[in-house]
């Protein structure tokens, strides 16, 4: 019997052997079969960490358009659009979804087009708003009825898989609590309280889509082979929910064949996915952290100091923070103060805060870092206007920076965080992902134009990774090349 939301913790393998084994599952395989579609997935980013599985792929924060005219112009079988969404309230959300299929449909000149809504794979985000604005926009503009919305939240390589219909976090001991548990599920603004991804979609949905209702693929059917995948998503009418089980990569994989083969015979899908599915279902390869002379490529360093931005507030973000600043001595913190951000009787003065990073990068790396103490508020929309804010002051600070000192490379540890300094702070309009700084996680992108073009970019969830793995890549991108005078 599958585990429920109550099961507590318990170890991964011994859940799995009530399952058949994995099986091996070639990316060139996948790869082949997405050739033959010649279909190009939109995915629309609610915050940029989903690069981080996947390398080679444009990025856009802009998407008009002509920005997809360029984009797909590249020939890649996927395209980034950076919406941002999970830093906006769910109207201006929904409108942002809309926009994006709309022009992404004017541009596509013949392009067979599919649309993933890569959601955080803790579960936060506009669920099920996001995949039901995309599937209307598809009917209303192209006459195009969706059938299912393929649920897919496993993150492997940071430990996030989904077993029995239940999705986990699994720790580096094997062990497996349900993510309902941890402190993702009780988010300011996205909380929740099921594990099991049918009550999830259930409870998101306020019932409107019960959990009697969703499909559920689970191990022992993923394992069966691409046909038995393709037949118990047979029955998706009218956008059904259909949620999907993964441990490994090629769980995923496997699961990539078993829907080119759903849609081979008919089923139109919408995905709605954590950051590996892209990777999988593109066959692409498991791509090798970057060293420091692929992240700078052709480009001499600066000799300044490289800068970390860090928003988050998570438990991993603070404990990768403070492992950073105890091992890197030399780093230089400035810190925003959010309290005065947020009072209206003493502002604070963020020229002050330029004035102090400018200044630092000349001969070190720098950590901008928000007030440690998170300042939110009981409503959610509260704490979106919060955090709104907060990241604005940011951006603000990282413009101010970057018009008068070329940091040799930028960090930004989270995703609000990394989405707005990308877009505002370093006006990036356009971008390759290159690839991971570390084994599946943490994305770096290569600026194709404005300010922040040729300076290495790279995009950290708060959410990934173990307590030394900030200092890992900051380690990376400080030692190579020329050293900061």
């Amino acid at each position: 019997m599958s585990p429920t939301d109550d099961a507590g913790r318990m170890l991964a393998r011994e859940l799995l052997a009530g399952f058949p084994a994995e099986v091996e599952v070639l990316a060139q395989d996948v790869a082949a079969a997405v050739a033959a579609t010649g279909r190009v997935l939109i995915v629309l980013d609610d915050d940029p960490t989903g690069t981080q599985s996947v390398a080679d792929l444009p990025v856009l924060t802009h998407w008009e358009p002509s920005d997809f005219r360029w984009a797909l112009g590249l020939g890649a079988p996927a395209i980034y659009v950076l919406t941002n969404t999970r830093s906006l309230e769910p109207n201006a959300a929904a409108e942002r979804n809309r926009q994006v299929v709309t022009n992404a449909l004017a541009a596509a000149d013949g392009v067979a087009l599919a649309f993933v809504s890569r959601g955080d794979s803790t579960l936060r985000g506009h669920f099920p708003l996001e995949p039901d604005v995309i599937a209307e926009t598809l009917r209303s503009r192209a006459g195009v009825q969706t059938d299912g919305v393929v649920i897919v939240p496993a993150f492997p390589d940071a430990g996030r898989v989904t077993i029995g219909g239940v999705h986990y976090m699994r720790s580096a001991a094997d062990e497996l609590t349900p993510i309902a548990d941890t402190e993702f599920a009780r988010d300011a603004t996205f909380a929740f309280a099921h594990s099991r991804l049918a009550d999830y979609v259930d409870e998101k949905s306020g019932g409107r889509l019960p959990a009697s209702a969703v499909i559920g693929i689970d191990l022992a059917i993923l394992r069966a082979g691409p046909g038995a995948i393709a037949a118990a998503i047979e029955p998706a009418t009218d956008a059904t929910p259909i949620v999907v089980d993964a441990a490994t990569e090629n769980d995923l994989r496997l699961l990539a064949l078993g829907l080119d083969e759903a849609e081979r015979r008919g089923k139109r899908l919408i995905y709605r996915v954590g950051p590996p599915f892209v990777r999988a279902r593109i066959g692409q390869d498991v791509r090798q952290p970057l060293s420091a002379a692929d992240a700078f490529g052709d480009t001499v360093p600066a000799r300044a100091g490289g800068l970390i931005v860090v928003g988050s507030h998570v438990a991993m973000t603070t404990r990768q923070l403070d492992a950073l600043t105890s091992a890197h001595s030399a780093a230089q913190v400035v810190e925003i103060d959010v309290a005065g951000l947020l009072s209206p009787d003493s502002p604070a003065d963020l020229r002050v805060v330029v004035d102090r990073v400018v200044d630092a990068l000349a001969c070190a790396d720098v950590i901008l870092q928000t007030s440690r103490v998170l300042v939110s508020s009981t409503d959610p929309a509260d704490s979106l206007q919060i955090a709104r804010t907060v990241s604005a002051a940011v951006v603000e600070v990282v413009k101010g920076v970057v018009a008068r000192i070329r940091p040799r490379f930028v960090i930004a540890k989270g995703g609000i965080t990394s989405s707005d300094v990308a877009a505002l702070g370093l006006q990036i309009r356009h971008a390759i992902v290159r690839g991971p700084m570390l084994p599946g996680i943490v994305s770096l992108w290569q600026p194709v134009n404005g300010p922040a073009a040729g300076i290495p970019y790279i995009v950290f969830a708060g959410n990934v990774g173990d307590d030394e793995s900030l200092l890992a890549v900051v380690r990376t991108l400080s030692a190579f090349g020329v050293a900061p005078e």
